[in-house]
């Protein structure tokens, strides 16, 4: 299914990964200033409400967003699964692989936004050079599932947390630590884990806006 405007194009598209078809919705503003992937966090889809809110914001501000599956429906159902940083982060890599040869996504540079432990897959798919991120956002997520894999992240790497999330706060605070690039925490006032709270998404997607057009630029 495509719906084009003059400046907007919305596509669904299947993407296949070792033999496996995983669903995702490519929306592309005219002249995209780059193309950021969403990994999705546990018990979530690309149709969750709250990415698919920052991932609107991300597009009136002229960035290109692919929401997609990482898991099957079946595979959803198994808890091992879903925290299988290793294996999200190879399905986000391939996925991202194909559909940067896309005609209309090539060139772009690219960005990663996870939530939950889709934030770790995303630091792992970005500690290794293919490819190339240039910049990673964090939503609530468990960047401390990256383990090892945090100091090869060179990505300028923002961590967003709620001020109500002190245990999320703590392992995000830890994960900091290690990431050796430009990086930066931001702790929202007044959220809570899933940022239900009045103002708290809106503050999200303002500073992931922020962070992506800084960084998702041609050179020069």
């Amino acid at each position: 299914m495509r719906r084009n405007t003059a400046e907007l194009s919305v596509q669904e598209i299947g993407i296949e990964v070792d033999g496996l078809i995983f669903q995702g919705d490519l929306t592309m503003p005219q002249d995209a200033k780059g193309l950021v992937v969403f990994a999705h966090g546990s018990g979530s889809s690309r149709l969750s409400p709250r990415n698919r809110f920052v991932a609107d914001v991300l597009v009136e501000s002229g960035q290109a967003t692919l929401l997609v599956d990482l898991l099957t429906q079946k595979e959803e159902h198994d808890r091992v699964n879903v925290f299988d940083v290793e294996l999200l982060a190879h399905r986000l890599r391939e996925i991202t692989r194909k559909v940067l040869v896309r005609p209309e996504t090539n060139g772009l540079r690219l960005g990663y936004f996870g939530a939950s432990t889709g934030a770790a897959a995303a630091l792992v798919a970005a500690a290794t050079d293919s490819p190339r991120v240039s910049a990673v956002v964090s939503r609530g997520g468990r960047p401390d599932l990256a383990g090892g894999w945090l100091t090869r992240v060179t990505a300028p790497a923002l961590l967003l947390v709620g001020g109500l999330d002190p245990v999320v706060l703590e392992l995000n605070q830890a994960a900091f630590a290690k990431l050796p690039g430009e990086k930066r925490l931001e702790i929202i006032p007044g959220a809570s884990h899933l940022f239900e709270e009045r103002g708290t998404l809106e503050a999200v997607a303002a500073y992931a806006a922020d962070w992506f057009d800084r960084f998702l630029v041609a050179p020069g």
